[in-house]
């Protein structure tokens, strides 16, 4: 069985390569193949005669590419991440294809990371440390806040939004959260609100939910204006829940006190690569690092030798339920035992609205 790995980076190939992700099930017979960059209409034709390809977060799966690996062979995507909104499952579906993601590898990862970014902007120790190297003590312009006794917005209470609550709950936060489906996991650490009054109330919001098409840009112009004067905004789970011109009006007009972005709007054709001996042509971005209470880091908060593990076993061990016909906990499209008809069904997590997507 031959393996399209696309988008692949040096990590990648380390970890879906080590003893641990090969010996889940041996008998699978898995050939990997590594391409550094990723898939589209473009590059679709390399999988040719693969039998399943293996995408990231910014790889094209619409319909079609999909039509384009259906045709070529490809009977099966392999997402080695949580969210999904780059794959036309309706598509992957009609064509029959097994889709699968890894929902549940380290939030703690995630949430960490989240936490380090609120930290790093309200207490400005990335400036502190550049002033240092260059020989300058002083304290003017450093001054936060103490996060004790601050409200912080959870909007997402999935596995990760769960995980940032806690550690939040830890500092001593009161903590709100906004969900359309409440989570009793959460229920320890803070009290479910509405969204509107989460952003009245709340010094930090950071966001955990997956994007859709009713969370794409669900902070825009009208959210940021009912955020609290001078509060925080942190995204660590995909761009598209932040219209970005919208964010960079409020940043303007001082009614966002400061933004701390993990993922982008646009990031898809420049995170994950080097661009700096190069012109990077989107404006926004480049307004958004002249901003002093702006921090931009490219995608790197699921960066963990423990969630990078995990994606890799994650993955192996639904190419191999995909292999031998099993049911497969983590599919979002499950191929019918007669495949010769190309049906297929989409799974739990995709085809009920009732039931939440978490990340």
């Amino acid at each position: 069985m031959q393996l399209a790995v696309f988008s692949a980076k040096p990590y990648d190939k380390k970890y879906l390569s080590t003893a641990r992700a090969s010996e889940l099930d041996p008998s699978a017979g898995i050939d990997v193949i590594y391409h550094e960059f990723a898939l589209s209409l473009e590059t679709v034709s390399l999988a040719r005669n693969t039998i399943a390809v293996c995408v990231f977060v910014n790889d094209d799966v619409s319909a079609p590419v999909l039509e384009a690996l259906s045709a070529g062979g490809v009977r099966a995507v392999l997402l080695r991440c949580a969210g999904f909104n780059n794959v036309d499952l309706q598509a992957a579906a009609r064509l029959g294809i097994f889709v699968a993601n890894v929902p549940a590898y380290s939030p703690e990862a995630v949430a960490e990371f989240a936490v380090a970014l609120v930290q790093t902007l309200n207490r400005k120790t990335h400036r502190a440390y550049n002033r240092v190297r260059e020989g300058n003590f002083s304290l003017d312009g450093l001054l936060g806040q103490t996060l004790y006794g601050k409200t912080v917005g959870v909007v997402g209470t999935g596995r990760i939004g769960v995980a940032f609550a806690r550690v939040m709950h830890g500092f001593g936060c009161r903590v709100l959260a906004y969900d359309p489906y409440p989570n009793d996991d959460f229920k320890p650490y803070g009290s479910y609100t509405t969204l509107d009054d989460l952003l009245a109330q709340s010094d930090v919001v950071s966001l955990h939910c997956p994007l859709t098409e009713s969370t794409r840009h669900i902070m825009n112009e009208a959210t940021l204006s009912k955020m609290k004067a001078g509060a925080m905004l942190v995204n660590t789970s995909r761009g598209g829940l932040i219209r970005t011109n919208a964010v960079i009006a409020a940043l303007k007009s001082r009614h966002l006190g400061g933004l701390a972005l993990d993922v982008y709007e646009g990031e898809s054709t420049i995170f994950y690569n080097d661009h700096s001996g190069t012109i990077i042509d989107d404006d926004e971005l480049m307004r958004l690092t002249t901003f002093h209470n702006v921090l931009v880091c490219g995608h790197q908060a699921f960066f963990t030798e423990e969630a990078l593990r995990e994606i890799a076993d994650g993955t192996i061990k639904n190419l191999c339920d995909f292999k031998h016909g099993r049911p497969c906990q983590y599919a979002l499209v499950q191929p019918d035992q007669d495949r010769d008809k190309g049906q297929a069904n989409l799974g739990p997590l995709a085809r009920r609205s009732s039931i939440p997507i978490r990340i």
